[in-house]
């Protein structure tokens, strides 16, 4: 399995340290060792926003992987990119397992795997599953600036929604690197 890490237009820093709190997740959160295959694409700039540019990526890094499963964890203007990338990966014959949405607002998000979406407040998560979430979804509560969301997943408490039955299941509490977690030991485990 492949973790596609996908970012938006900012600093590299913040994706490095999403990268690092992500390699702590997998490693210290009882998934198995061999699970993930971290990628992160490198394009800066409008190349986030290119769907194109990222399916070449994954080409030329998962070479002769295309029935290996990718998660798909994208962010900001990333979202664009990354939702087109899923779509066309999936029509060469690969396998989209998950796709995760971190404060993609306003990108309209459809497709025949799931879908997540995590906002940095209640306004932007409503209004972004207007334009399509799947289930199980997660806010920021109290709401946090745009970017903490991605530099620090790990201190950005928040609410895990189910939007299938549209209530905050028990234990909807949590931080968004947990959440992540959560989403990640269901898809190990499919």
């Amino acid at each position: 399995m492949s973790i596609i890490i996908c970012p938006g237009i900012h600093e590299p820093e913040l994706t490095e340290s999403f990268k690092v709190e992500l390699l702590d997740l997998v490693s210290h959160g009882a998934i198995a060792p061999n699970y993930a295959n971290i990628l992160v694409y490198p394009g800066k700039d409008v190349l986030v926003l290119s769907a194109l540019h990222i399916l070449e990526f994954l080409r030329d890094r998962l070479t002769g992987s295309l029935k290996s499963p990718i998660i798909f964890i994208s962010f900001s203007a990333g979202v664009v990119g990354a939702i087109g990338a899923a779509h066309l990966w999936q029509l060469l014959g690969g396998r989209v397992k998950a796709f995760i949405a971190i404060d993609g607002w306003g990108v309209p998000l459809q497709g025949n795997f799931p879908i997540h979406r995590m906002s940095h407040d209640y306004f932007t998560h409503w209004s972004s599953c207007l334009l399509g979430c799947g289930q199980n979804n997660f806010y920021a509560e109290p709401a946090v600036d745009h970017l903490s969301i991605w530099k620090s997943p790990q201190t950005v408490q928040g609410c895990w929604v189910d939007s299938s039955i549209e209530i905050i299941p028990p234990k909807g509490r949590l931080t968004a690197a947990e959440f992540l977690l959560m989403l990640l030991k269901r898809y190990e485990a499919n």
